[in-house]
């Protein structure tokens, strides 16, 4: 199975750009993981912001395959526990899928096609995070839950 990530916007931090490079840096050895930056669409004074998401989600839409499972990073998606997203991705590679997608919306989320065409919405917490954090946080969960699926000590119960 291979393992994207797309984002909408890019990260100036450069403290965040290290700490992804190092966990995007780990995960190869479980599995080919990319991550691919979607340009922010200006949003200007005339546009609304279901405009916005309308023209994120063709960006986004534009860049699936078919066979993709995708999954959006959405604030009511489903919460897991470490271990619990570990058996999700051990699910997802037992059930055949070449591909699986995690998505990232922009500041106003997802357009009503991208939840039309998504496998899942998952929720990394109820609190709100910067888009840039979320990129960390998920990335880091990634490598965490392949720790936990090859009984690497990572991850401590």
């Amino acid at each position: 199975m291979k393992i994207k990530l797309l984002a909408i916007g890019k990260t100036n931090d450069k403290n965040l750009i290290q700490l992804i490079a190092t966990y995007q840096n780990r995960l190869q050895h479980y599995l080919p993981f990319d991550i691919e930056i979607i340009p922010s669409v200006k949003k200007n004074k005339n546009s609304s912001e279901n405009q916005q998401k309308k023209e994120e989600g063709m960006l986004f839409l534009k860049r699936f395959a078919k066979s993709d499972q995708v999954i959006l990073l959405d604030e009511k998606g489903k919460q897991h526990t470490s271990v619990e997203f570990s058996h999700f991705l051990q699910k997802k590679m037992n059930s055949g899928c070449k591909t699986l997608v995690f998505c990232i919306g922009g500041p106003y989320g997802f357009s009503d096609e991208m939840y039309q065409r998504a496998n899942g919405k998952l929720s990394l917490s109820k609190m709100t995070f910067s888009h840039q954090m979320v990129r960390l946080f998920f990335i880091e969960q990634l490598y965490r839950g392949f720790s936990i699926l090859k009984g690497e000590p990572y991850h401590h119960e």
